[in-house]
């Protein structure tokens, strides 16, 4: 197995882990009485994000690793940990907001408005750049950035109150 190989690999292990406490967290918020909101962008972020990995393993796994790069990427799992952690049972891959809770001001939240969108755009960019896959970074990111243009939008009117009663 390659050094790229692995890394993808560990890549892999950790969005199929994101995405079951996404589930976990989600289906808890629900209960609690939280709302979804914009649900119809989800499908094409997550056909989005698939097409990258799977795109990442088609060209990348046989390839070297810049470890320039690579510590750019680890750095940002660090973010993103830190920010997974800040926002505990309340994160997931959807907009969930339960009515009546307090926006998340602590961690990284008090440096930068969505930090997680913050590690998804350098993700996209710095795991293919890792692998000297340039092009990729470009095509992916041009696609991830008209998602979360249209992703942040929708959250920021959830998150201020004036999206209750729009879902989408």
């Amino acid at each position: 197995m390659t050094a790229a190989a692995l890394l993808l690999g560990l890549v892999t292990a950790e969005r199929i882990a994101e995405l079951t406490l996404s589930r976990r967290n989600t289906a808890a918020l629900l209960a609690k009485g939280a709302l979804e909101f914009a649900p119809r962008h989800y499908p094409a972020i997550v056909l989005m994000h698939a097409l990258w990995l799977a795109s990442l393993w088609i060209f990348g796994a046989t390839r070297m690793i810049d470890p320039a790069w690579l510590a750019v990427f680890l750095s940002l799992q660090v973010l993103r940990v830190w920010t997974l952690m800040t926002l505990g049972p309340r994160w997931t891959t959807r907009i969930i907001v339960l009515p009546g809770s307090a926006l998340v001001s602590n961690g990284p939240y008090r440096i930068v408005s969505h930090p997680n969108y913050l590690v998804v755009v350098g993700e996209i960019a710095a795991l293919p750049l890792c692998l000297g896959l340039p092009w990729l970074a470009l095509v992916f990111s041009g696609a991830n950035a008209i998602l979360l243009s249209i992703r942040i939008r929708a959250e920021n009117v959830a998150l201020t109150g004036s999206g209750y009663g729009k879902h989408d």
